[in-house]
């Protein structure tokens, strides 16, 4: 997908009710349990989750489950999102790859190999749900029973679920095994999943057929970060939607004349996460 990063707009932030959010992946529990609690204690909302338009004034979370899922388990009515769209050229869809750590091959294979909606062979297919690389060379492709979106992604949380709270599990956009292993030493699999289209995102958030979290990856340039919205307002009940927007349409104009907002353009590493 092309992107047009010149002239990156000014982020379009908003307050929508919490029940016209949907995610298209599932939250992950080992993050989204902690991030409940922290919220509890929270003052400002630092990160607003990433949404795109769907259907009738609903949204998809692009980026962002946990602390949608945050969010909506406090019963927080309302939330500060960041909304772009696939068409506008600023949003990229991509995939990330995971480093299956801290394990062995052996349990690894009897997991996969415990699976009723997967059929596992070796080589590389086009339809495949994912494609195992281990570290002796071994190619494995695990292909879906049924095609049925639904049970495909079925099959495909299934797969990752095997591992996930069983092993280390890294993210990488590295997808060439030979740069991997040195990177992690103690790796004993690459996992690659298909590439996904828009509405491959779409669909998953509108029929409830969610992939697992942690695959889909995207890029928004013009992400807004380190926000720092007083929570309290989002969570007031004394004010209305169209109330609440107004307050943070004058916020944004305020930190606009105050110059307290700054576009980066360059791509980045940060080593404080």
């Amino acid at each position: 997908m092309q992107t047009n990063q010149r002239g990156v707009p000014t982020p379009d932030l908003r307050i929508v009710s919490t029940d016209r959010v949907h995610p298209h992946e599932e939250h992950d529990s080992q993050r989204s349990v902690p991030l409940v609690e922290r919220l509890r204690e929270e003052h400002y909302m630092i990160n607003p989750p990433i949404v795109a338009p769907m259907d009738d004034d609903h949204f998809v979370v692009l980026d962002g489950a946990n602390r949608y899922h945050a969010f909506s388990a406090l019963g927080y009515h309302h939330i500060l999102v960041q909304v772009s769209t696939y068409e506008s050229g600023y949003v990229e869809l991509g995939t990330w790859r995971h480093v299956v750590s801290g394990w062995n091959v052996e349990a690894l294979m009897a997991k996969l190999e415990s699976l009723n909606r997967v059929v596992i062979s070796y080589g590389k297919v086009v339809d495949a749900i994912a494609h195992i690389v281990l570290r002796n060379g071994d190619k494995l492709m695990i292909q879906a029973v049924s095609d049925e979106l639904g049970a495909r992604n079925a099959a495909l949380r299934d797969v990752v679920d095997a591992y996930q709270k069983r092993a280390n599990l890294y993210r990488t956009a590295i997808e060439n095994p030979d740069e991997v292993w040195p990177l992690f030493p103690d790796a004993i699999a690459l996992v690659i999943f298909p590439n996904y289209r828009p509405d491959d995102i779409m669909n998953a958030a509108r029929h409830q057929a969610y992939i697992p979290p942690g695959i889909s990856r995207h890029i928004v340039h013009g992400r807004a970060l380190r926000v720092n919205y007083p929570l309290a307002w989002i969570c007031d009940e004394s004010k209305s939607l169209d109330e609440k927007n107004a307050q943070l349409k004058a916020w944004i104009q305020d930190k606009l004349a105050r110059r307290e907002m700054r576009y980066y353009a360059e791509a980045t590493y940060q080593f404080d996460e």
